[in-house]
C-alpha cells in the first residue's frame, strides 16, 4: 500500500493553478506597493512646491 507519487492529473492541474494565482496575487501587490512608494517619494518634491508658491504669493501681497 505504498501510496507515494500518487496524484492523477486534474490534481497536480489544480496545483499548479493555485500556485500561479498566488504568484499573479504576490506580483499584483508588489506593483500597487510600488506605486504607492512612488507616490509617497513625490510627497516631499510636492510639499517644497506649495511652500515655494506659498511664499511668492505671501511677498505679491495675493494672500
Amino acid at each position: 500500500m505504498n501510496r507515494r507519487g500518487n496524484i492523477g492529473a486534474e490534481d497536480l492541474l489544480k496545483l499548479i493553478l493555485v500556485l500561479v494565482v498566488v504568484w499573479l496575487v504576490i506580483e499584483l501587490l508588489g506593483e500597487v506597493l510600488e506605486l504607492f512608494t512612488g507616490l509617497l517619494g513625490l510627497l516631499p518634491d510636492l510639499l517644497g512646491f506649495l511652500i515655494i508658491v506659498l511664499v511668492i504669493l505671501w511677498l505679491l501681497d495675493r494672500i
